[in-house]
């Protein structure tokens, strides 16, 4: 995001550049600020899903792999940005540090973008073709696919490398250091507009076309019904059968209700993505087709900070949007009531299960709770070989028992 990485057309600022002190107090301050910020939270999304066994879950890994790449755009670009400002533009870590951080920042950028389609594609499947989410949306298999997103990024992104150089300027008999491209403008612009290509177009308009498929499966076509109607006709109704029905209604329009909060939340950290960028990649496009690049240093400090924003705000939307996952910041902050993992109390009433296995003659002790099966469905022990149900109240659980017995 410096003088390599997110300069728009491969020129530096110059290390004799003299940014005015009203510049210079602006710009740290909002880098620090927003790279601050970006970096805690960000960080406490990789701490909430992988210490909290609920958490884990194939859309949370691909956030996580999105934090990791957040993370890495924050530190690579935001701590460089601000010894820019502080020296004029000059490099003040070396030729190491000029490979090093240039590759981090394409790495990050990259691996975010890619992280994006990915958590897309998996909400797509899950929501419009749930049969094949139940053997395709699986945590192993989000795990090989990060992998698979880190390992092609990191080798596309190893060309850098060998693109970047220090070059030693003298300026008023004093030599200083920039970091730079290799190669020169005519070379590099079909690599940026490669990146452009892959690493955004196409991802928003993959993006584009499946959302549409998801919003007209969630909201065109949307699971039954208003948990508060279905309420008042399980009170109406004195059939035990017609309860359980009045049940089943009721955790189908709690599941559906989830899956539209948490497809909301992924589609606003796409539009955001979309709009973020947009400053950036706009100036990058627009440099490319003019004779002498447009580089005012207000708007490029503009360009940066909606980058720096794109991967400091998602974790802000998580905790705006997704009551798991504010609850888990709390608890890892210790700044609100301690709470099991899984809460014990729901809106919709609990179907317990007890299946008593009579042939080794022991005693049943496994039960599960219906909302914990919400995301995974699995065979009800009602169509188990040998086996019937009655049901019964009893005063002390929150909600009605189903026993089975042979």
């Amino acid at each position: 995001m410096e003088n390599v990485t997110l300069n728009p057309d491969n020129q530096t600022l110059g290390p004799w550049t003299d940014y005015s002190m009203e510049y210079k107090v602006v710009s740290i301050f909002f880098v620090i600020l927003i790279c601050g910020i970006g970096m805690v939270g960000n960080v406490m999304v990789i701490l909430v899903v992988l210490t909290t066994k609920h958490m884990r879950t194939p859309t949370n890994c691909y956030l996580v792999s999105l934090a990791v790449a957040d993370l890495m755009v924050l530190t690579a670009a935001g701590l460089p940005n601000i010894t820019e400002s502080l020296y004029g533009g000059g490099w003040v870590y070396g030729y190491i540090g000029c490979l090093s951080i240039t590759y981090f920042q394409y790495l990050g950028i990259n691996a975010s973008s890619c992280s994006i389609t990915a958590f897309t594609i998996e909400r797509y499947i899950a929501i419009c073709h749930p049969i094949k989410a139940q053997f395709m949306c699986t945590l192993s298999r989000a795990k090989k696919i990060i992998l698979v997103v880190w390992a092609f990024t990191s080798l596309y992104c190893a060309l850098w490398f060998y693109l970047s150089d220090t070059k030693e300027l003298i300026y008023d008999n004093i030599t200083l250091v920039s970091c730079e491209y290799k190669v020169s403008r005519n070379l590099y612009l079909p690599i940026y507009f490669t990146d452009f290509a892959v690493f955004y177009v196409v991802p928003l308009m993959l993006a584009t076309v499946l959302y549409g498929f998801i919003a007209r499966i969630l909201f065109l076509n949307p699971l039954p019904a208003d948990p508060k109607e279905n309420t008042k006709k399980w009170k109406k109704e004195s059939c035990q059968g017609n309860r359980m029905m009045s049940t089943n209604n009721s955790s189908c329009s709690t599941t559906a209700r989830s899956r539209r909060q948490v497809t909301k939340m992924l589609a606003v950290v796409v539009v955001l993505f979309a709009l973020l960028w947009m400053p950036y990649r706009t100036l990058v496009v627009v440099n490319s087709f003019l004779d002498k690049a447009y580089l005012d240093h207000w708007f490029l400090l503009f360009c940066r900070i909606c980058i720096y924003l794109n991967s400091a705000v998602n974790p802000v939307i998580y905790n705006a949007m997704s009551q798991k996952f504010r609850t888990s910041f709390k608890k890892l902050c210790h700044c609100g009531p301690q709470r099991l993992e899984k809460p014990a109390s729901y809106s919709v009433a609990l179907t317990y299960s007890v299946i008593k296995d009579t042939t080794n003659g022991e005693s049943p002790d496994h039960f599960t709770t219906e909302m914990d099966e919400l995301a995974t469905p699995t065979p009800s022990d009602q169509f188990l070989p040998s086996t019937k149900r009655m049901s019964f109240e009893d005063p002390s659980l929150s909600g009605r028992v189903a026993l089975s017995t042979p």
